[in-house]
């Protein structure tokens, strides 16, 4: 699993605009995790998998950087990599865009789980 995978897309909406009429810090992580779950449903972790097996992703650590301010109304696109994986963990590079300027970064390593206990990812999985 390795590579860059087709960006995720979504406005700011309204509510998201905090006191300083910029997004709101807990909105960049929102859109983000629309982000990872992206990823998820590219590599074959999307809800039909969950539902199936009862297994999931389940994010153990984040690191983000606040790198510039949106604004309302803004179109948003995040840039997501696979940057390494292993038999049960998945690591993840997110870069979030606005305006053609870099916003903010994510990284985030997420454990696959199946029946609440971590699991190795089934291999048609680990293979995309």
């Amino acid at each position: 699993m390795s590579g860059v995978l087709p960006p995720w897309r979504e406005p700011v909406r309204d509510e998201w605009i905090d006191y300083n009429g910029h997004l709101s810090e807990a909105y960049y992580v929102l859109v983000l995790g629309h982000a990872t779950d992206a990823v998820m449903d590219h590599v074959g972790l999307g809800p039909e998998y969950r539902e199936a097996h009862d297994a999931s992703l389940y994010t153990v650590e984040a690191h983000v950087r606040y790198l510039d301010e949106v604004s309302a109304g803004a179109e948003l696109e995040v840039r997501s990599s696979v940057v390494g994986a292993t038999g049960k963990l998945l690591h993840l590079w997110h870069e979030l865009w606005s305006g053609g300027r870099l916003r903010a970064t994510e990284e985030v390593l997420g454990l696959h789980v199946a029946g609440g206990r971590a699991a190795p990812f089934p291999p048609d999985v680990a293979a995309r």
